[in-house]
């Protein structure tokens, strides 16, 4: 999650510009050509763009299918581009563990396309996670810290497994902020202790925005195809946005929680990051249903008919009813002329704009949002080490505490714990106050916000920019955050979406589109229709920085 202004008043109030790799398929030629070219570089601008990193879900089934690429030669060649966009070149440092068995699992999907299996639309396709979800692998999930090195875990997270079943292959773990930007006040997006600092690819010195910054940064930069972040409130659409990419919160209750190293019980959610809506609506198709260890996901209604990804279309938007919410996101004048592009574009496409249709509740809950999340992380934090068993040296939040303070110049170089203190001082969820917390953000995001916001102006959903464009990287005084327009979703579990708008100086800025609860088809058919009528987004330039 981000430190939102909240997080601040609860405790002050009490050269790779020239250098661009390129991975290419020999995507012409006899069935059977497998052959990858990797060794060009180019200065930014040069108008070949790279074909891994550019590639779709259904361009690489289309490429698989004729033929003419395999799992293997896929896998091999975002390992390829790993090493040369990663770990050297611009060092973007999204990725903070190859999976060993990778090539070994993507030959054993080649091999069952060869018999006549295709489990799905993610058959071999790489998929990159977050740090913070559990593989039964020989990969770690370690939450960017250092205290969870150990050992794996024991088993795969719910999420983990379904893309497995799916046929996808779980190419790496990306880094984060560690324990998902939810240990300071005055933490800096993208470092962990593990990972180091992860780099925004549109500009080096910029940050990657919020706890899935890995996830952003990889997948803008062509690593994988698909990826996965998690969100308590900000963390999947934030660094989606400043990198250029599609990012959805679902539904709290549409994705599985369990062995998600947890926040908070209320928010937390998995969500699909990738370059294109209908990546973003397959990935999703994959890692939604129900979970008898996850009681949110009991009151899922299931997908659509046919799935997500079929119930795109490129008209979606006309005769839609788009509130136009001007009071949340970011203030920044650069990136309100983009917002007024994207409506003009939303009304050509056929959307009807009820401008304003503002939040009523807006910046209300944000104390009551922080109280919520302290209990929860307290008490999801023991619950899901003792999940872990042996593989887990921590069973509490005290001993995390102690462990910092023990590594103190491995795990704080640069900024404390502050929130770990708050969180201890908290009683269990059976407590009034907690209690009474959660009942103020469900009154002010749900009932007398977003609920209200929609039936008073009769509004499908609603649009705002997603955030500001990414700031510069600064260990001293932590993120320079300029607002979001995703905390009224984030606390009510409502479905948000971001597209890529447009850009500023460069730096990419999104589009967010918030639903109702279960509305998670009707957002992404949204998305989808803008995405097509605009085609916003532009692959990143690796800039050292803007100027």
């Amino acid at each position: 999650m981000h430190r939102r202004d909240f997080l601040r008043h609860a405790t002050v109030a009490s050269s790779a510009a020239a250098f661009m790799p390129e991975v290419l398929h020999a995507a012409t030629g006899t069935p059977g050509d497998r052959t990858i070219r990797t060794a060009r570089a180019f200065a930014p601008g040069d108008a070949a763009q790279p074909a891994i990193a550019d590639l779709t879900a259904a361009e690489a089934q289309r490429l698989m299918a004729a033929g003419q690429l395999s799992a293997r030669d896929l896998a091999q060649a975002c390992l390829t581009r790993i090493d040369e966009v990663d770990r050297n070149g611009p060092r973007v440092n999204s990725v903070i563990e190859v999976n060993p068995d990778a090539l070994a699992i993507a030959a054993e999907r080649d091999a069952e396309r060869a018999s006549g299996r295709v489990r799905g639309p993610l058959h071999g396709l790489p998929v990159l996670l977050k740090d913070n979800i559990d593989t039964g692998d020989r990969m770690l999930t370690t939450a960017g810290s250092l205290a969870l090195t150990g050992a794996p875990a024991p088993r795969d997270a719910a999420i983990a497994a379904r893309l497995r079943d799916a046929g996808a292959v779980i190419l790496a773990k990306t880094n984060l902020s560690e324990w998902a930007n939810f240990r300071s006040t005055r933490s800096v997006s993208g470092w962990s202790a593990r990972g180091g600092q992860t780099r925004n690819p549109y500009a080096l010195d910029r940050s990657p925005c919020g706890s899935s910054s890995g996830t952003g940064a990889a997948i803008a930069s062509g690593l994988a195809i698909l990826g996965i972040g998690t969100e308590t409130d900000g963390s999947v659409t934030c660094p989606s946005a400043v990198s250029g990419l599609v990012g959805l919160k679902p539904t709290v209750g549409v994705v599985s929680r369990r062995g998600i190293i947890p926040i908070s019980a209320s928010q937390d959610t998995a969500g699909p990051m990738t370059r294109t809506v209908h990546d973003a609506a397959l990935l999703l198709d994959a890692i939604a249903g129900r979970d008898d260890a996850d009681s949110a996901t009991r009151a899922f209604p299931g997908a659509p008919a046919g799935g997500y990804a079929a119930a795109l279309r490129p008209d979606a938007l006309r005769g839609a009813r788009i509130g136009v919410t001007r009071n949340i996101g970011p203030r920044h004048a650069d990136v309100a002329r983009v917002f007024e592009d994207a409506l003009r574009a939303l009304q050509d496409a056929g959307a009807v704009l009820v401008d304003p249709a503002n939040l009523s509740t807006a910046g209300r809950f944000d104390e009551a949002e922080f109280e919520v999340l302290l209990y929860e992380f307290k008490d999801g934090l023991a619950s899901y080490f003792a999940s872990r068993g042996d593989t887990s040296p921590l069973r509490s939040l005290a001993d995390l505490k102690a462990f910092n303070e023990r590594e103190r110049d491995r795990e704080m170089p640069w900024f404390e714990q502050e929130i770990v203190d708050m969180a201890l001082a908290k009683g269990p969820l059976t407590d009034a106050a907690y209690r009474e917390a959660r009942a103020t953000c469900l009154r002010l995001a749900r009932t007398e916000g977003l609920d209200a916001l929609f039936a008073t102006h009769r509004v499908d959903a609603i649009v705002a920019p997603t955030t500001g464009p990414a700031w510069t990287v600064d260990v001293v005084n932590g993120d320079h955050y300029l607002g979001s327009a995703g905390s009224a979703a984030a606390v009510a579990g409502y479905p948000h979406l971001t597209v890529p708008m447009g850009q500023v100086q460069g730096l990419p800025v999104g589009l967010s589109i918030i639903g109702r609860a279960w509305d998670d088809a009707r957002v992404l058919g949204y998305g989808y229709a803008f995405e097509q009528a605009t085609q916003a987004r532009r692959a990143p330039t690796f800039r050292e920085r803007v100027q």
